[in-house]
């Protein structure tokens, strides 16, 4: 209990990266504790893996307004985690600089201002991979230097805990919740 309130509940937010994204949904959608959060970029790649249908019927909140009065939702004490997953190098990056001009960068800003966990899976954590395209072909990604350096660094970040992989993230929820 939190300021009146049950801290019980999960802010998901996800960014526009297709990697790991089908993952991600099918892990928070398994769950009944879980506000959705989709930036702009988002919503137009969740449409184009076609995993709208994963959302159905939840609770989402979209990136439509200039200010981000959601965001005291953290400070009331209605969420106790927040999880960006999958978080693009843009959305890393932001965290990283303290940014906060977007419905997720605001939101990660917020929950650690209110002392709400953050469990983050960067899509660029390791030097090569392979991901999924929208039509299901298989591309080889290189991150970059400083995308992976954001990474590092997002993870020395006092209660952000970043993971690797979407198996660590659903080992991580397990531990938080």
């Amino acid at each position: 209990m939190r300021n009146g309130t049950c801290a019980g509940r999960i802010a998901w937010c996800i960014t526009g990266a297709g990697h790991f994204l089908e993952d991600s949904l099918r892990s928070a959608t398994s769950r009944d504790d879980v506000d959705f959060f989709l930036s702009r970029a988002a919503e137009e790649v969740v449409r184009m893996y076609r995993l709208g249908d994963l959302l159905a019927g939840r609770q989402v909140f979209r990136d439509t307004t200039a200010s981000v009065p959601i965001s005291g939702r953290f400070s009331g004490g209605r969420y106790r985690l927040l999880v960006v997953a999958p978080a693009t190098s843009n959305s890393v990056a932001k965290f990283v600089l303290g940014l906060s001009d977007s419905l997720v960068s605001t939101l990660f800003a917020q929950a650690g201002k209110s002392g709400v966990p953050a469990l983050v899976l960067p899509t660029d954590t390791v030097t090569e991979t392979w991901s999924l395209t929208p039509s299901g072909n298989r591309v080889r990604i290189r991150p970059r230097a400083v995308d992976l350096e954001n990474s590092r660094r997002l993870a020395s970040f006092e209660g952000v805990t970043v993971v690797a992989d979407p198996e660590e993230l659903a080992r991580w929820l397990a531990r938080f919740l």
